[in-house]
Parts: structure tokens; C-alpha cells; sequence
């Protein structure tokens, strides 16, 4: 199926009221591009790798809403163009220029999927839950992982460099908290590796889902792990539900700038002696990230490096 896309130039300061305007019509799925920067808040709620790079605001919004073939979209427009001419009175609207193009229907949820096959992280293979292990695979750590919509393939660097630290300290009686845990990747493998229990904690409830299901697909037992949603930076409750000096090891890939947040609260929860392994630090953050642990009071074991990204590995003594 065919469906019209329409991508609609207006200015920032107008976009959430032509967004409304559009669904008020009954225009379901608005898509919105600008250069706003992230907020604080914005980027305490993307436990990612890396945030994207953005150019300066120039003002510029450009809103995509589609229609299916055989809505009246004559009509439609119609009606997107008197709103938006009676808004002018008392907003900026922009050009309100309209681009029309066609598109095939797509399953956006599952298309990255074609771009996700089976790897190798050292001797571990890694693969997606819609391919099989071949034959000569067989006797190889085997990890099924299907993301979803949670972040946490392993294909990535920074994880690559935890996966390998962790392996590096996990002992049989080893608990380990992963913070940010997305797919539950690292908290999976440490168990494969002989620890004893994993927590997680996430901001995405997807993360909660497909973290289960991932355990579920490797045949680790639901009580070997526990996961949870919320901030543990600035949420006691979620503090208290993990525990204090409980982990031998924890773990978190997210963003430089979260770990400085992070790493202060963070080491109530480590056990004296415990191993702090931080990642998703670019290159040019990691002075930052060093200097957070350190003023924190755990000493710097380890720094590792693949490509542009950098790994710390700390212990609270």
C-alpha cells in the first residue's frame, strides 16, 4: 500500500500548535524535525551510546503527517491551509510551504532488522533470534539478542569494551548491576560468564520487555535476574530497590555527561572493592569521566580504547 506524505515547513515556535491543529483534523502520526537543542531533562532520558550531533536552531520546523490513497487529501489540505492562514494572525507559522511525495507502506518497527546479522565479540557469538547457528557454531558461546525497541545489540563499540571488562572481573559469586541495561546484554552475558545475579534498571519500558524476553530466549532462569524501571540518579525509591554496597560489579554505558551525574550516587550501591566499568565516552570526555570517578573515590584501574571510544574501570577501595 501507497500512502501521500506531506512535509509541511513552519517555524519551532509554532510547531506544537500546528501539531495539535493536525490531529484536531484527524491526522494521526505527526513527525517532527528541528535543531531545538536537547534539554537536561531530554538527555537524562536517552541512556544511549551517543547522542547525535545537531546543527544551531535556525528557527526552521518541518512537520511530515501521511494520508492514505484514497483519503480526500484535496480536501485535507484545504483545510491544513485555512488553519494555518487563520493561526498567522497571532503566530509565526513560517512559509508553510507543503512538499508531497509518496511512500510505501512500511514496517518501521522490524526494517532495521535487514541490517542486523550475527557477529562475533571475540569468541562470543552474538545473534539475532531470526537467524540460526550454523553447524560449525555449535559449541561456541551462543547469545540470542533481539533489541526490539530497546538499545543493545552489541554491534557497538562501547559495549564491545564493557562486555570485555566485565568478563575480566566476574567471579562465581560476582552481582552485577548494569544501569541503562536496554536489551539486557550485559547483564546476560555476565551470568554467562559464571555471575551469580543481575540487576537492571532502566528509563524505557521497552528495555523492561526486552530484557525478559532476551533472559527468557538464552534459558537464564527468572531467578538469577531482576529488572526495574526509573532514574537511579535522582529516584531514592529506585535506590532503594537495588540496594546499597550489594554489587561486586556495576556497569554503565550511557553518556558521558550522565556518567558525572551517575558516578557520585552510584558508589553506594558498590560493594568495598567492587569494580565500577563505565562506557558510550567519546574520546574528548574522557579527562571529564575520569576526573568524575576519581572525585568520587574510586580508584582508576583501567582505561581501554576501541576506535573513538574509551572505557573506564574503577574500584571502590
Amino acid at each position: 500500500m501507497k500512502w501521500n506524505k506531506f512535509r509541511l515547513k513552519t517555524t519551532t515556535q509554532a510547531e506544537d500548535i500546528v501539531s495539535s491543529m493536525l490531529m484536531e483534523l484527524g491526522i494521526q502520526g505527526v513527525e517532527i524535525e528541528d535543531k531545538i537543542p536537547l534539554s537536561q531533562s531530554d538527555k537524562e532520558q536517552m541512556f544511549v551510546d551517543i547522542l547525535p550531533e545537531t546543527e544551531p536552531d535556525d528557527g526552521v520546523a518541518y512537520l511530515s503527517f501521511y494520508l492514505e490513497e484514497d483519503d480526500d487529501k484535496d480536501s485535507i489540505l484545504s483545510q491544513v491551509r485555512q488553519e494555518l492562514k487563520d493561526m498567522s494572525a497571532y503566530v509565526d507559522v513560517g512559509e508553510c510551504l507543503i512538499e508531497e511525495s509518496q511512500t510505501e507502506d512500511v514496517d518501521w518497527v522490524n526494517n532495521w532488522k535487514q541490517y542486523f546479522h550475527q557477529f562475533y565479540v571475540d569468541d562470543i557469538l552474538i545473534i539475532p533470534s531470526w537467524e540460526e547457528v550454523k553447524p560449525e557454531d555449535s559449541e561456541k558461546m551462543v547469545i540470542h539478542i533481539d533489541p526490539g525497541t530497546a538499545f543493545g545489540t552489541g554491534m557497538h563499540e562501547t559495549t564491545q569494551l564493557c562486555i570485555r571488562q566485565i568478563r575480566k572481573y566476574v567471579k562465581p559469586d560476582t552481582r552485577i548491576l548494569d544501569v541503562g541495561c536496554g536489551s539486557g546484554i550485559l547483564g546476560m552475558l555476565a551470568l554467562k560468564f559464571g555471575a551469580a545475579y543481575s540487576v537492571g534498571t532502566d528509563l524505557d519500558p521497552c528495555a523492561i520487555d526486552a530484557t525478559r524476553e532476551n533472559m527468557a530466549v538464552n534459558g537464564i532462569p527468572q531467578d538469577k535476574y531482576e529488572v526495574m524501571i526509573g532514574n537511579i540518579i535522582d529516584d531514592r525509591d529506585v535506590q532503594d530497590k537495588v540496594g546499597y554496597e550489594c554489587y561486586d560489579i556495576v556497569a554503565a554505558n550511557i553518556l558521558a555527561d550522565v556518567l558525572v551525574e551517575l558516578t557520585p550516587v552510584i558508589v553506594h550501591q558498590l560493594k568495598k572493592g567492587g569494580i565500577y566499568i563505565t562506557s558510550g565516552i567519546i574520546d574528548d570526555k574522557e579527562d571529564t569521566v575520569v576526573k568524575a570517578v576519581q572525585d568520587a573515590g574510586l580508584e582508576v584501574l583501567d582505561v581501554t580504547y576501541q576506535g573513538e571510544w574509551v572505557c573506564v574501570t574503577a574500584r571502590k577501595n
